[in-house]
């Protein structure tokens, strides 16, 4: 029995929510659940539309696909949603630039289908933690290359720029993940309001702490408002094997 919550906080310091996530645990087209966070970026309200505009067009793209294919459902559904979200940029100079980042995911029985594009992040959590998606940015660009460490990269001030972003180029480059997953796993879906706040193991102690998945992601958000809410906040929880049958539901963002 899958069990899921989602939740988004507009943080401490923004006057705006660009963070938007979708949970469904029921049936979306050919896919059996589907979960979507997306944190978008650009002037005035561009981010807040290009977050929402590119989730909806997703699911609806799910909805509608012949695909069998996980893969090749998400897939074009974030190719579809690129190219509708440039589309509306080009008419609205408003909106020119504005674009988001996407980590989506579908449960498959025991095996988790992850697509990625930028620096939102998807963790499966246990005993320990483990970042399944990499992030599209510049210092994780500078990590790989032996530039700088990890422990650097977490504060350094080109943190916040991307690589990959759905809306900035004509094509998307799109990350893929297929990941077997046991009993007593935690799958979490985050925008970098999180984890800029938090690090890994405090994330993994909270998610650990807690009885029910309700108060872990909840406290998840109050504990990145508490090391300072820089960010909005975006949290997808999933507990894929959940023993307890009453369901919970998600807030949309």
């Amino acid at each position: 029995m899958l069990k899921t919550f989602s939740i988004t906080d507009i943080g401490k310091k923004r006057k705006l929510n660009q963070d938007y996530v979708f949970s469904s645990d029921r049936k979306i087209g050919n896919l059996s659940n589907v979960f979507i966070v997306a944190d978008g970026m650009g002037g005035h309200n561009a981010g807040d539309y290009a977050s929402r505009f590119t989730v909806d067009t997703m699911v609806e793209e799910i909805e509608r696909s012949f695909e069998q294919s996980p893969v090749k459902i998400l897939e074009n559904a974030i190719k579809i949603a690129n190219k509708k979200l440039r589309d509306k940029a080009a008419e609205n100079e408003e909106l020119f630039g504005m674009g988001t980042t996407v980590v989506a995911c579908t449960v498959l029985g025991r095996y988790l289908q992850v697509a990625n594009v930028g620096d939102s992040r998807l963790y499966v959590i246990n005993d320990k933690i483990t970042q399944i998606t990499r992030d599209h940015s510049l210092v994780e660009e500078m990590v790989r290359m032996g530039g700088i460490d990890r422990e650097t990269a977490r504060t350094h001030l080109d943190k916040n720029i991307i690589t990959r972003a759905i809306g900035a180029t004509e094509t998307v480059d799109i990350d893929f993940f297929n990941v077997e997953l046991n009993r007593g796993d935690m799958v979490l879906l985050c925008s970098d309001g999180l984890t800029n706040m938090l690090e890994d193991e405090e994330i993994r102690m909270i998610v650990s702490g807690q009885r029910d998945i309700v108060e872990k992601a909840q406290k998840l958000v109050v504990a990145a408002n508490n090391n300072g809410g820089k960010d909005n906040i975006a949290v997808i929880l999933i507990e894929p094997f959940a023993e307890e049958t009453p369901r919970d539901g998600g807030i949309d963002g």
